[in-house]
């Protein structure tokens, strides 16, 4: 029951970010629309999209500029939704959107929480809110868990919890709101503390907190990343869309 409140929440974010009705991303068709800027979307590069493209596993919904349509049109006729999201299929709409000055970010693989973790206390922490997170902006050590290597106007940084050892941080889970009430978790381990379960107990820590609150907390990672992905599992969340975008290519 957890995951669907949250997966009916998410369709409806995704039909606000992508032009579309929630329905559309269980139909059998892959789904065509054009940009718009509608209020309530995340926003991770500037000005209107250009192309994104999600799929929750049956079809994919693809917003994209008008001259790219009839490329895509014959593009995803054939194609199963979430084959799209394949080496083969990706290359051929980056190698178009190169002809417009674009090209495909990475894939994300993004995950929903789907039950109730509380695991046993085995770190000495601390949490900080909002203003208290300003300390840590700039340092290296941080790249996943907040903005780097500065604050992000457009997603703040909300909730930081990391744990001690003595003087030092031994791993820092945080959360950015992208959009009000949806909390992106993000987490750092420092290397001589891996491979004792710190990443997951902060992930599920912060998760709890941010339902707690009332809000959703989400989590995402590159298709590659395997140990990020067990954490997610092990933290008590489970895949639940895919999604990238083309951003706008350096003019050397």
């Amino acid at each position: 029951m957890m995951f669907k409140t949250y997966y009916e929440k998410l369709l409806k974010q995704l039909a606000i970010e992508l032009n579309c009705a929630p329905s559309d991303f269980h139909e059998r068709e892959n789904i065509l629309t054009l940009p718009a800027l509608n209020e309530g979307r995340r926003s991770y590069s500037p000005g209107k999209p250009f192309l994104q493209m999600a799929t929750c596993g049956v079809n994919t919904v693809i917003m994209a500029d008008e001259c790219m349509h009839e490329f895509l049109r014959e593009l995803i006729k054939d194609v199963e939704g979430h084959h799209l999201f394949e080496f083969e299929n990706l290359n051929k709409i980056n190698e178009e959107l190169r002809r417009y000055g674009y090209h495909m970010n990475p894939t994300h693989h993004m995950f929903l929480p789907c039950c109730n973790i509380k695991g046993e206390e085995r770190f000495l922490v601390r949490w900080f809110y909002d203003s208290e997170i300003t300390q840590f902006y700039g340092d290296p050590r941080f790249p996943n868990a907040i903005a780097f290597p500065e604050p992000c106007p457009v997603r703040p940084d909300r909730i930081v919890v990391a744990a001690i050892d003595g003087d030092n941080i031994m791993g820092m889970a945080g959360c950015s709101e992208d959009v009000p009430h949806w909390q992106q978790i993000g987490i750092d381990v420092m290397l001589k503390y891996r491979s004792r379960g710190l990443g997951t107990y902060l992930v599920t820590l912060l998760k709890n907190r941010i339902m707690e609150m009332g809000d959703i907390p989400f989590y995402g990672t590159a298709a590659a990343n395997v140990q990020s992905q067990s954490i997610a599992i092990k933290s008590g969340f489970k895949p639940a869309w895919v999604e990238t975008e083309a951003v706008k290519s350096e003019q050397g």
